[in-house]
Parts: structure tokens; C-alpha cells; sequence
């Protein structure tokens, strides 16, 4: 629901007909004057307004517009165009205060391959950097782990936690675990493409682009990707050939 608009509706429908209430009111005063017609414009925004009370709360809208006399008539419009207008300007925050209550996310928390680097980074609000500077920490401590500095991260990664046996200078990591099973041969699979997959499509992407226009949302999020991966590198055991 837009509820600025409903906002700005009933905002107007109360300055209208408490501008006419008023003028009743005036006219009351003044032996042998009649009530003064409302203006149009208040019956036809009414119309709409009464719609809008009515999805803030059912039949809020549905009041009688012909068995009272003025100025009770409009007195009972005002009355549900206030309702409707607190409901509307306290619906986000009431919405707010139902939703259940989500974990949080703690950068500290991450792995500290991944925020170490990143934190002073993080901290001058240099979110691109900071997830650069951790993606390259989470590479140098692979090439460490496996003693390879001959290719690049993407390439080390497929090689890494690739399925083949170990070559003459080609180590792989390997999960716990019985290799026999799908489980396991899924879990090495999935962290093969998984790594190489955030080498090229974020540790590349902060590397290339002069600016990358990440919320800090966003970068935490890439962070705790490169996090999930440090975890699996030093989980890991290296096995190397015969």
C-alpha cells in the first residue's frame, strides 16, 4: 500500500472538512442562515477517502451519508478520516515492529582472513576495497596452503577442489568424509565452482572497475562470501601426489 498517498489524501480531505465544519459552525451562529453546501471538492474527494479508510481498517469508510444533519454529518467523516490518517502515518513502523526479528550478520564475525584485511577499509567506508583486499588475503593463504603460485585464484581454485588425484605440483584440498558418497562428491563440486565462481564474478569485478557502486549491504554480503571459502580452504586437508 502506498501509504504516502493515502497520507496526502486524507490530509487534504481534514483540511476541507474541517474548513466546512467550521463554517457550519459560523452559520449556526447566525439566526436564519442556512448550512452552507459543502464544496465540491470535499464530496469528491471523499469518495476517494472513504476507500482508503476502508483498506486501513474494513468498514471504517462505510459510514451513512444521509441520516444525520449537518453538522454531525461531516463530524463522523473527520472522525474516520483521523483513524485512517494514524494508521496510515504509523503502518511502516508498526510493520516494522510485527516483522520477526531476523539474525544479524556481524563483520567481526567473519572469517579473519576476510575481515582483517577488510576492516580498515570497511572502516573509511572504502566497501570495494575492502572486499578486494579481503579476496586477495583468501587467495595468498590458499597459494600458502597448497604451495602454488603458478596460476591465477580462478585457476587455483578449479584445480584445487577438483576431483581428479593430485598431480606432480598440483595438490588438492579435500573435505572429511567418505568419498564414496554423493554428499561428499556434491560438497567438492560445490566449493570448486563456488570459489572459482567469486574470484571472477566479485574479487575481478572490485579489481577492474574504477568504481563499483556496492551498498554496504552488498559488500558485506561479497565479504561473507570470500568468508565461507576461507573456512573451507583451512578446513580442508592438502593431499598431494605419491
Amino acid at each position: 500500500m502506498d501509504h504516502a498517498y493515502a497520507i496526502k489524501h486524507l490530509t487534504m480531505f481534514l483540511e476541507w472538512v474541517n474548513q466546512h465544519l467550521s463554517d457550519l459552525e459560523s452559520a449556526h451562529h447566525q439566526e436564519g442562515v442556512p448550512y452552507p453546501d459543502p464544496p465540491q471538492e470535499l464530496e469528491l474527494e471523499e469518495v476517494l477517502v472513504r476507500q482508503i479508510e476502508n483498506a486501513y481498517a474494513p468498514n471504517l469508510g462505510d459510514y451513512a451519508t444521509n441520516q444525520w444533519v449537518q453538522p454531525n454529518r461531516w463530524m463522523i467523516a473527520r472522525e474516520a478520516a483521523i483513524q485512517a490518517l494514524g494508521r496510515a502515518r504509523s503502518a511502516q513502523e508498526i510493520a516494522a515492529f510485527l516483522r520477526p526479528t531476523s539474525p544479524a550478520l556481524t563483520a567481526d564475525g567473519l572469517h579473519s582472513w576476510v575481515w582483517e584485511p577488510a576492516a580498515p577499509l570497511w572502516a573509511a567506508e572504502a566497501y570495494q576495497d575492502a572486499v578486494l583486499a579481503a579476496a586477495r588475503t583468501v587467495n595468498r593463504r590458499l597459494q600458502q596452503k597448497l604451495g602454488r603460485h603458478d596460476v591465477g585464484e580462478t585457476d587455483l581454485c578449479m584445480q584445487s577442489f577438483d576431483m581428479k588425484a593430485p598431480a606432480e605440483g598440483k595438490p588438492r584440498l579435500r573435505f572429511d568424509g567418505d568419498r564414496s558418497t554423493p554428499t561428499w562428491r556434491a560438497r567438492q563440486d560445490g566449493a570448486k565452482y563456488t570459489s572459482a565462481g567469486a574470484f571472477l564474478a566479485i574479487r575481478n569485478l572490485a579489481a577492474h572497475e574504477d568504481e563499483v557502486n556496492w551498498s554496504q549491504q552488498e559488500a558485506l554480503e561479497y565479504l561473507a562470501t570470500f568468508s565461507v571459502i576461507a573456512r573451507w580452504i583451512e578446513e580442508c586437508t592438502v593431499e598431494t601426489a605419491l
